[in-house]
């Protein structure tokens, strides 16, 4: 390729509101070498003075945050990309606050008091929230809260300079580096299609002739104004219908899925030739019909957004204290070992490893030890067209301490004799209990190739956090049900919390959604935690012996098989009640209430 005909870099400048998230954009564009950022802190009106030093034609998009890239918004005609300011953000703000001793107040634009409103019903906090509209708003109000008696606030940065100024103490609420790769993500994607709208259209047509990706403009009554491709009418109507729904300073992304293909599309309102249009950018991706290599399956970057944005890891904030530790490892390129027990979101974890990844543009290859077949393994050692012939693919190998032996050597081989961890990403991950030795199979990969080593914790040793992880699952399961339920009485929340979890953070999930489907009221009740606990310790108990099994016992009431299990568990206690209501989670009257019909002697 020509230097003529080479595809141009895109270049960003990012405008940062203050110099920790200077730092920290910094080290998120490590992640994108294929693009050039030019980084300043500045705030407000000293953002303002920057462009009006700089040459913007020089530049396809601006990265800022809150009030600030509001105010570029209004003062340039570039893309401006937000860096929000995610619910977990907020949250985790909202909690360091709670250890203030004295008298505190969220103070903010409305894009942070309202997710703070939400976050306080839903965790049963009382913080008192206040709302600006305007910078100019943020003395008057701040003075008017230091005179009755308040001495900090949580707060965005415009809030936070005037605060420290009236001599309040202030808790910054901090953009984490999700939402930073996030608003990169954004710009890459925008300004690659916004340099060419600002040209003639016989410039862009001929320069996004061929492009796999569909862009489409619509204009404000929804006609066509631009598109590079043909578009069918299901997914015309379904960009139609979307158009409504995108945020008027952000960013919205959706997913639709037409005759076999599926699209990953982002949609962001632009101006353009001073009136306002919808851009559209629609990645395809075949949906296949069956698999050829049982075991091995390929996702490109925009299914596996899919997946992980729509688990149960990115709606409740799952990652918790490693989330730090994860995103360090997605930087590297040394081959990772994730362990953990059933349930505890393995491959999701690998998918985040994969997406915030330098290269998250190639396909991520997951293959499955448990279900790959001769052929499968044929394929993927032997193959001219294997996956591990190729260059820049992130290979992940799932349930590792389950491959046979003559395949973890020919593996093993196949990865150090062709140097293949320094052509593709390497992930593993292996089934293995909570402070439980690894098999030798699997130690034998994690030396032989020097793994760096992530372990998941079970959902039991993080019981202390299930309230803020129901709570927050909870907020999305209200929206995909069309519930409004805002809350657990807190002995569900009890119950949730000393039950063991065998299958973690899976089994987690099921219960929550049984629970918010079968609720009838704003709460959701520790009878109806009771209940269906004890549906899931009978779906786990011991099977029937076959002698058993040949003669069909009548069928039981649920309070029945509830009573079984709880006379087995006070006769596994000695006949300690009280030891047996804490191993189930239960109270004594509960446990009392059950037996109630019964005599010691049957216990």
């Amino acid at each position: 390729m020509t230097e003529q005909n080479a595809p141009a870099r895109s270049r960003i400048l990012a405008i940062a509101p203050y110099e920790g998230m200077n730092t920290a954009m910094q080290h998120a564009i490590e992640a994108y070498p294929e693009a050039d950022f030019d980084i300043y802190t500045a705030d407000l009106e000293a953002a303002l003075d920057i462009l009006n030093e700089l040459n913007l034609q020089l530049y396809d998009c601006i990265i800022s945050r809150g009030g600030t890239a509001e105010l570029l918004r209004k003062k340039t005609a570039l893309p401006v990309v937000e860096i929000p300011i995610s619910i977990y953000d907020i949250l985790r703000t909202i909690k360091l606050a709670e250890n203030y001793s004295k008298r505190y107040a969220v103070v903010g634009f409305r894009s942070i008091t309202e997710p703070a409103h939400t976050l306080a019903a839903l965790l049963g906090m009382q913080p008192d929230i206040f709302t600006i509209s305007a910078a100019e708003e943020a003395p008057a109000v701040l003075e008017k809260l230091r005179q009755n008696g308040y001495h900090m606030v949580v707060c965005d940065m415009i809030v936070h300079t005037t605060a420290r100024q009236l001599g309040l103490d202030a808790f910054l609420i901090t953009s984490g580096g999700e939402s930073l790769h996030s608003a990169i993500d954004q710009a890459l994607s925008l300004s690659s299609w916004f340099v060419r709208l600002r040209r003639e259209n016989t410039l862009l047509k001929s320069v996004t002739e061929g492009q796999e990706a569909i862009v489409a403009v619509l204009s404000a009554d929804g006609s066509l104004y631009y598109h590079n491709s043909d578009l069918s009418d299901s997914l015309l109507d379904k960009l139609r219908v979307q158009r409504t729904e995108i945020p008027r300073n952000g960013t919205l992304r959706f997913y639709h899925s037409d005759a076999g293909t599926f699209f990953h599309v982002t949609a962001k309102a632009i101006l353009l030739d001073r009136a306002e249009r919808t851009l559209f950018y629609c990645v395809p991706s075949r949906i296949p019909l069956h698999r050829r290599n049982a075991g091995i399956r390929a996702l490109s970057k925009g299914e596996c957004e899919f997946l992980f944005s729509t688990s149960f890891y990115s709606l409740s904030g799952a990652m918790g204290s490693l989330g730090n530790e994860i995103k360090s490892l997605a930087r590297l390129r040394q081959p990772i070992l994730i362990l953990g027990e059933s349930g505890t979101g393995k491959e999701q974890i690998a998918r985040y490893l994969y997406l915030h990844s330098a290269l998250s543009n190639h396909p991520l290859v997951v293959v499955d030890c448990a279900e790959a077949s001769e052929k499968s393994w044929s394929f993927l050692l032997e193959h001219y067209n294997s996956p591990l012939s190729d260059s820049g693919n992130t290979v992940y190998f799932q349930n590792l301490e389950q491959i046979a032996e003559d395949k973890a050597k020919a593996l093993l081989s196949a990865i150090t004799d062709t140097g293949l961890a320094r052509r593709v990403r390497l992930l593993f991950s292996a089934t293995v209990a909570d402070e439980a030795p690894v098999s030798d199979i699997v130690r034998r990969f994690s030396e032989r190739l020097g793994c760096m080593t992530l372990r998941l914790p079970s959902l039991r040793q993080r019981s202390d956090e299930i309230p803020s992880l129901a709570s927050l699952y909870l907020n999305n399961l209200n929206l995909e049900l069309g519930k409004q339920i805002s809350a657990f009485e807190p002995r569900a929340l009890e119950l949730l919390r000393s039950y063991s979890w065998p299958n973690n953070y899976t089994q987690f999930k099921n219960l929550l959604c049984s629970l918010a489907a079968l609720s009838d009221s704003a709460y959701i009740r520790s009878s109806s935690v009771l209940d269906l606990l004890a549906r899931e310790r009978l779906l786990r108990a011991s099977e029937p012996s076959p002698t058993r099994a040949m003669t069909p016992e009548p069928p039981k009431t649920l309070d029945t098989r509830i009573r079984e299990i709880i006379q087995q568990t006070v006769k596994a206690n000695g006949g300690n009640r009280a030891a047996a209501a804490r191993e189930l989670g239960i109270s004594r009257t509960t446990l009392w209430r059950y037996l109630s019909h019964d005599t010691p002697d049957t216990l």
